[in-house]
């Protein structure tokens, strides 16, 4: 750029010069064409050097755009990132508090299963202790004073008995009153006179559960029959006449034993 404005500057003056030299001579210079190629240059000079700075200005929007665009992008992607952190923050929070909910029902149904299992337990041995200590529930009487049965439904009552254990038998009204619910077992043995007759039943709470007819033209006989039942605590069970006359008789000596007994077998 100073290389070329030295030679028009060299040019000039030297046209300058012959113009005074030869100023009473109006002719054409003999650089004319020079001059006009000279002018052109430095005309397509200035364009480039516009030019040049066009596009260095266009080069320094370009990149102060791209710089733009890469802190846009930047701060975006930042945002992005806030954003997922503060969410898989958030989520994080949320399965906490829902490990620590999970956590707390869980000790909650232990601690109740715990309770219950403790509670049966418990009621399991109370059960099992009172079994262990509750004693047999057993009783056998014999003896009836009362030998005729010319009265239907007429209880026969036993008046001695060899065991009772529980006191669930009353010698004094013939009732067996079950101190505890449960399976029992009951035995009913009779004997007649010859030519007697005994229609005897076993009954639980009115219900006759068991019966017998008992007769022999000429020898005294026995016969015995039995039931097992369940029987609910406190109620009653005895022996009755299920048919009557004047002829039906019961009969009991040191030979032949008439007899009540009945057993608790499970409860």
């Amino acid at each position: 750029m100073s290389f070329i404005s030295l030679v028009a500057f060299l040019i000039i003056f030297g046209m300058y010069s012959s113009h005074v030299l030869e100023a009473r001579e109006p002719v054409c210079s003999k650089f004319a064409y020079e001059e006009q190629l000279l002018e052109k240059m430095i005309r397509t000079e200035i364009k480039v050097e516009t030019m040049v700075n066009e596009i260095k200005k266009t080069e320094d929007n370009v990149i102060s755009t791209l710089g733009d665009i890469k802190q846009t992008v930047t701060d975006m992607f930042a945002d992005m990132k806030w954003n997922i952190t503060d969410e898989m923050l958030k989520r994080s929070d949320e399965i906490e508090r829902r490990e620590e909910s999970f956590k707390k029902l869980f000790e909650e149904a232990r601690t109740n299963l715990t309770i219950d299992m403790e509670a049966k337990r418990e009621k399991e041995l109370t059960q099992l202790q009172g079994k262990f200590e509750r004693p047999p529930i057993a009783f056998h009487a014999y003896h009836v004073t009362n030998l005729v049965l010319n009265i239907t439904n007429e209880i026969v009552i036993f008046t001695k008995s060899v065991i009772n254990e529980g006191t669930g038998y009353d010698t004094s009204t013939g009732f067996f009153t079950a101190p505890v619910g449960g399976l029992y077992q009951f035995s009913v043995h009779t004997c007649v006179y010859q030519g007697k007759y005994a229609y005897i039943g076993l009954v639980l709470e009115g219900k006759v559960i068991g019966a017998d007819m008992n007769y022999d033209k000429d020898h005294y006989t026995c016969s015995a029959f039995g039931a097992i039942a369940r029987v609910k605590s406190g109620e009653k069970v005895w022996v009755k006449s299920t048919l009557s006359a004047f002829n039906y008789q019961l009969y009991q000596d040191s030979y032949r034993m008439i007899t009540f007994s009945g057993m608790l077998v499970n409860n």
